[in-house]
């Protein structure tokens, strides 16, 4: 664009956001009539610290939050619902498992919607698959469709987790994103509890569609993402989602899902050197820092998830508690990492990179160290405190560094992998903690 054309440009637009060719490559315009500016690595729509063409990073934390009840909220239901369906316990727990394999695959999934087509459709196809999963759990009749229900829900809080995260402007709003999943997480057992006794068990499951409640408030704020002008790589998506699909059933079947992991993680990678501008953008994977930042997350999520699953057990065995005050015990570390994790992040937002690669997993590692030398309870309270400070803390503060260590049109994108990466974390550490003390 010449300097002519440049003057013509409203204040404050930036030409980088508008021009074909411009970082990121494949940009082809904005949607939404803010057009703020896309400027160093900062998300779409940023100025003056609020993310998303103006969206409050509350509205945003919101509509992340709910997905966390969907994770753990039907920790404590199960066996009412296996009562009520006829079913063993073990068998209702594919409800949960739906939901784990749906925000695995619909992270990445839906992330490449929002490059193609913008925030504002992604929100809307998101809220539409959270709100039809809801129905259907609402009135399912058998589990099929309650397992169906569930994975809908899955595919549609992950869309509005990620496009929460990219539309998330500052090191703060990203804190107050990331704290919103870790303390919904933190309380998701007890509340589903609340909400079955009270509404019955669907209601408690159909607890993350909760996050549509955001959805007028940031559609109303016009928020701008850069758009992609690349043919959808449909053979990139397969692949992706067949290498998700596999490492989520690694735990559970490793005979079978090892060696399938192992194939469509070989055609990946073929496939990324053939097509490097596809669905999983090689700038994204390619980039030191967001490889640092994903891999760091994915091991602070295996310790704390696992130590939510290993402690359980412990305090009950070493404290002689009931699973009731075991759980009641359990929220308040979770809780607190949550809650302190916002100050965390934003007090380590200038923070040096390698300082916080460094020290996240060394907080991590010494609630690890705690739980595996002491039988105390309230040493394994505050072990658990320590991983999930570490874990929550690091969600955020390294989700920023990943969005910030891309090209602007390649945001989405990245939030959707690295999100994938700690989910991966999340469905591994439980696996693994299970092994070690069962």
């Amino acid at each position: 664009m010449d300097e002519k054309a440049r003057a013509l440009l409203p204040p404050g637009e930036d030409a980088r956001a508008v021009e074909p060719g411009g970082p990121g490559g494949g940009v082809r315009g904005v949607e939404g009539g803010d057009r703020s500016g896309v400027r160093g690595g900062a998300p779409d729509g940023v100025r003056g610290g609020v993310p998303g063409g103006g969206v409050p990073a509350g509205w945003l934390a919101l509509l992340a939050g709910p997905m966390s009840f969907g994770i753990a909220g039907p920790a404590l239901i199960l066996p009412d619902v296996a009562r009520d369906l006829g079913l063993p316990t073990a068998t209702a727990t594919w409800i949960a498992t739906a939901f784990g394999w749906a925000i695995a695959v619909g992270t990445p999934l839906m992330a490449g919607l929002q490059s193609r087509r913008g925030a504002r459709t992604a929100l809307a196809v998101s809220a539409a698959l959270v709100l039809l999963g809801a129905v259907l759990t609402l009135v399912a009749p058998a589990l099929p469709m309650l397992v169906t229900g569930s994975a809908l829900q899955g595919l549609g809080t992950a869309g509005l987790t990620t496009i929460a995260m990219s539309l998330a402007g500052s090191a703060r709003a990203m804190g107050l994103v990331t704290a919103s999943l870790a303390t919904v997480g933190s309380t998701a057992p007890l509340v589903g509890d609340v909400v079955a006794g009270l509404l019955g068990w669907r209601a408690a499951l159909a607890l993350p569609v909760l996050s549509v409640l955001a959805l007028p408030a940031v559609l109303r704020r016009r928020s701008v993402t850069p758009l992609s002008d690349a043919r959808f790589d449909l053979p990139g998506a397969v692949l992706l989602t067949a290498l998700v699909t596999a490492l989520v059933f690694v735990p559970h079947a490793w005979q079978v899902a090892v060696p399938a992991a192992a194939v469509a993680g070989v055609a990946a990678a073929l496939w990324l050197r053939a097509r490097p501008d596809g669905f999983v953008p090689a700038a994204v994977v390619r980039a030191p820092v967001f490889l640092a930042s994903a891999g760091t997350a994915f091991l602070l999520a295996v310790a704390n998830f696992g130590m939510m699953y290993a402690l359980p057990p412990l305090l009950a065995e070493h404290a002689g508690w009931s699973s009731g005050q075991v759980g009641l015990a359990i929220t308040w570390p979770l809780l607190f990492g949550g809650l302190a994790s916002y100050l965390v992040i934003a007090m380590t937002a200038r923070a040096p990179f390698r300082a916080l690669v460094a020290g996240f997993p060394v907080l991590s590692g010494a609630g690890v160290a705690l739980a595996g030398l002491s039988t105390v309870p309230a040493v394994l309270l505050v072990a658990q405190a320590f991983t999930s400070l570490a874990a929550a803390s690091g969600q955020g503060a390294f989700a920023t560094r990943a969005g910030a260590a891309v090209p602007d049109g390649a945001r989405p994108a990245a939030m959707g992998l690295f999100n994938l990466a700690y989910l991966l974390g999340a469905a591994f550490g439980p696996a693994i903690a299970t092994l070690l003390v069962g």
